[in-house]
C-alpha cells in the first residue's frame, strides 16, 4: 500500500500524498514562465467515468462585480490554483484508486488561458483504513468555523448545547451534520460502539473525561452489563448536575453500580478510551485526543486511533483494570514507569506510555529529542502549548523556531509563543488571532461557540524520511499533566502514519493561515487571482522561489 506517488512531464513535477480521506497534491515547476498563472487539477474517482476539475473560490475577476463572497467557486481549468500544493477531499470517499491530472496553465496578453505541461493519470489509493485490519486513524473535520460549514449547513449554531451539562438531553439536529463534522473520528467511535451493541459476546471498558454526547451514552446504556466505565470527577465534572455525573448514574443503572467508578488520578482522569473485549480478553482499542462530547467530536480539531491488536488493547486493558482498583494499584504496578513496544509482523512499531508517573521526562524527553533531531521537517498541533512553560517539549519547540528545519505548528492561543520563523514567515498559527482579524466572508462564519477549537496533541518529525515518527494520544505533553493526569501517549515509527498526521497538521494550518493572511489583503474584492505581471512587477510565484524561504521549502518538500 503506497502512501505517495510521483510523476513529471516537461517542467512540471507532481507528487501525491495519501492522507485520511484526503489527498495532498504537491506541484513544482522548473523555471516558470512569466505567463504561468497556476495549476488546473482534475480527479477521476474509482466510481467515475470521467475526470472532474477541482474548484477554486478565487478567480481572475467576478462577472457580477462583487468580490469573493465565499459561496461561489470556479473550475480550476478556468481559475487555476496559485499555490504549489492543494488538498483534495473526495466528496464521498470510497476505497480504491484515484487518478489525478495536473496541468500548467498559461495566460496571454488578451487574458485567454492555454494548457501547458501536463501530468496525467497519476494514481494513488485512498483506502479508508490506514493499515488494513490493524490500524485506523481518523480526524474530526474541525470545520464548524469554516466557509464549508456555512455552505453546507448555513452556519447553524444549534449543533451543540449551549450548556455542556445539558448534553444528554439535548435535541440534536436532523440530517448528517454530526457525521460530517465528526468526519472519520465519528465513524471510528460509532462504528466500534455499534459493533459492541450488535454482538452480545463483546464487552467494552470506557475511560471518559468530557462525557456529554447523548448518542454515545445511549449506545453504552443499551449494552447493559457488558460495560465498565471510569469517568473523571475533577472540577466541573464532579457536581451531581454535571453531564459526567448524569452519565455515571445512567450507566450504573444499566450496567450495575459496581461497573462505574469515578476518579481523577492525582489531577485528572484525562484518557478518552474504548477497550473492546471478548471473554474478558482485549481485542481492540480506541484512543486519542477526542473526548466523547459535542465539542470534542463536532467543534474541535481532534484525532482518534483504533488498533485492531490484542497486544495494544491488552496494554490499555491492563491500565483500565489497575485504575478500576484505584490510584494505589495503578501506581504500584510498573506499567506507567516504562514504554511498552507493540509490533506485529509487517506493521509499524508502536511504543506506548501511560501516566501519571513520577518523572515527566520518561514520556516527554523522547518527544523533545525527536524534535531536536529532526533534519527535514516538524509538524505539531499542541492544544495548550501556550500554558506549557517548561519541559522537554516546550523547550524543543522554542529551539525549533530558530532552526533551518521546515516546520508548521498549531496551538489554541498564542500566549507568549514565537509565531514567526527566522525568515519572517509564519510558523505557528492560533485560533484567537483569527477571531479578531478575519475579513468577510469569513467574519460571518459561526465562531464555533465558546471554548477551545484546537484540541489535538500530536507531533510529527521527518514525515518524508524513513526515520519518520508520530507522537499522539490524550497527553497534553506538559510536565504537570504527565505527573498528575491519567493519560496515554504513543510513538509510532512509520512514514505512512506520519504522512497522515503531517497532512492533517497542514490542513489545519492552511485553514487558519489563509484567514490570518487575508486580514492584510485589503477589501474583499481585492482577492483575485494574479494575471501575468507587467514589466518590472513580480510574478505571483516569485516568493516560492526565494532561496531558503519557508515558501520555497514548502514547494520542494511536498512536490519531490
Amino acid at each position: 500500500m503506497t502512501f505517495a506517488n510521483t510523476g513529471s512531464a516537461g517542467s512540471l513535477a507532481v507528487k501525491l500524498w495519501r492522507g485520511e480521506r484526503m489527498c495532498l497534491i504537491g506541484m513544482d515547476v522548473t523555471d516558470p514562465e512569466d505567463d504561468f498563472v497556476g495549476f488546473a487539477i482534475e480527479v477521476k474517482s474509482p466510481s467515475s467515468a470521467d475526470y472532474v476539475p477541482l474548484r477554486n473560490r478565487l478567480n481572475f475577476d467576478y462577472s457580477s462585480g462583487k468580490g469573493v463572497d465565499g459561496f461561489r467557486n470556479f473550475l480550476s481549468t478556468e481559475a487555476p490554483f496559485q499555490k504549489f500544493r492543494w488538498m483534495h477531499f473526495p466528496y464521498d470517499p470510497t476505497d480504491g484508486t484515484y487518478l489525478y491530472r495536473v496541468t500548467k496553465m498559461h495566460m496571454n496578453a488578451a487574458g485567454a488561458l492555454r494548457s501547458g505541461d501536463q501530468v496525467a493519470d497519476l494514481p494513488i489509493s485512498l483506502d479508508r483504513m490506514t493499515y488494513s485490519d490493524y490500524l485506523d486513524i481518523g480526524f474530526t473535520r474541525n470545520f464548524a468555523s469554516s466557509q464549508a460549514y456555512a455552505d453546507k449547513f448555513g452556519n447553524n449554531p444549534d449543533v451543540i448545547p449551549s450548556d455542556p451539562d445539558q448534553g444528554l438531553t439535548f435535541t440534536k439536529l436532523q440530517g448528517d451534520v454530526y457525521q460530517w463534522l465528526g468526519f472519520e473520528a465519528y465513524d471510528l467511535i460509532f462504528g466500534l460502539l455499534d459493533e459492541v451493541v450488535n454482538d452480545p459476546g463483546l464487552s467494552i471498558d470506557v475511560f471518559a473525561y468530557d462525557f456529554n454526547e447523548r448518542d454515545i451514552v445511549a449506545k453504552l446504556e443499551s449494552c447493559g452489563n457488558r460495560v465498565r466505565a471510569i469517568i473523571d470527577n475533577s472540577g466541573s465534572h464532579k457536581p451531581s448536575g454535571s453531564a459526567e455525573s448524569q452519565a455515571a448514574a445512567r450507566l450504573a443503572a444499566s450496567a450495575g453500580t459496581g461497573a462505574v467508578k469515578r476518579m481523577h488520578f492525582k489531577t485528572l482522569q484525562h484518557n478518552k478510551v474504548f477497550i473492546v473485549r471478548r471473554g474478558g480478553q482485549p481485542l481492540k482499542v480506541l484512543f486519542g485526543s477526542t473526548n466523547f462530547s459535542y465539542r470534542g467530536l463536532y467543534i474541535q480539531a481532534n484525532n482518534a486511533l483504533v488498533f485492531h491488536s490484542s497486544d495494544a488493547a491488552g496494554l490499555f486493558g491492563r491500565a483500565f483494570d489497575l485504575a478500576f482498583q484505584g490510584l494505589d494499584a495503578f501506581e504500584q504496578d510498573g506499567l506507567s514507569s516504562k514504554w511498552s513496544l507493540v509490533q506485529a509482523p509487517g506493521m509499524p512499531a508502536a511504543h506506548f506510555c501511560f501516566s501519571p508517573h513520577q518523572s515527566s521526562d520518561l514520556s516527554l524527553s523522547p518527544v523533545g529529542a525527536a524534535i531536536d533531531q529532526a533534519s527535514s521537517s516538524v509538524f505539531y498541533a499542541i492544544a495548550f502549548l501556550n500554558q506549557i512553560r517548561s519541559g522537554p517539549v516546550r523547550q524543543a519547540v522554542d529551539r525549533l523556531m530558530g532552526k533551518d528545519v521546515f516546520s508548521y505548528g498549531i496551538s489554541d492561543k498564542e500566549g507568549g509563543l514565537e509565531i514567526r520563523k527566522p525568515d519572517g514567515t509564519i510558523g505557528l498559527v492560533d485560533f484567537t488571532y483569527l477571531a479578531s482579524h478575519a475579513p468577510e466572508p469569513f467574519k460571518t462564519e459561526w465562531s464555533g461557540g465558546s471554548g477551545i477549537h484546537q484540541h489535538d496533541k500530536f507531533v510529527v518529525t521527518d514525515f518524508n524520511l524513513p526515520t519518520a515518527k508520530v507522537f499522539t494520544g490524550s497527553s497534553n505533553l506538559s510536565p504537570s499533566g504527565e505527573t498528575g493526569n491519567g493519560d496515554n501517549l504513543v510513538m509510532i515509527e512509520d512514514q505512512r502514519v506520519a504522512t497522515s498526521y503531517a497532512l492533517e497538521a497542514l490542513r489545519i494550518f492552511d485553514h487558519l493561515h489563509f484567514r490570518s493572511a487575508m486580514q492584510g489583503a485589503g477589501a474583499p474584492n481585492s482577492l483575485t487571482l494574479a494575471r501575468p505581471p507587467a514589466p518590472g512587477q513580480a510574478a505571483w510565484f516569485q516568493r516560492f522561489y526565494a532561496t531558503g524561504s519557508q515558501a520555497a521549502k514548502d514547494r520542494l518538500l511536498f512536490s519531490h
